[in-house]
């Protein structure tokens, strides 16, 4: 299986990243893309440890502001 990106977001009222757009056109919830991080099948991100603790996610080791919106 061909690893994916990510290369679009869709952020939420409170200008939280709630899901994002694939390589492939998956639109996919910001829990989702993590596990697919995780386990390899989405590529150019970081993981790393939020300083409350949560797990989150970067568009190789900067933000994802520079992405475009979904809709």
């Amino acid at each position: 299986m061909e690893q994916e990106q990510l290369v679009a977001i869709h952020k939420n009222n409170a200008g939280e990243i709630i899901s994002f757009q694939t390589s492939s056109g998956r639109i996919i919830s910001y829990r989702k893309a993590l596990q697919e991080a995780n386990t390899g099948v989405i590529s150019g991100v970081d993981i790393h440890e939020g300083a409350d603790g949560t797990t989150l996610l970067s568009a190789d080791g900067s933000g994802f502001d520079q992405y475009p919106d979904i809709y």
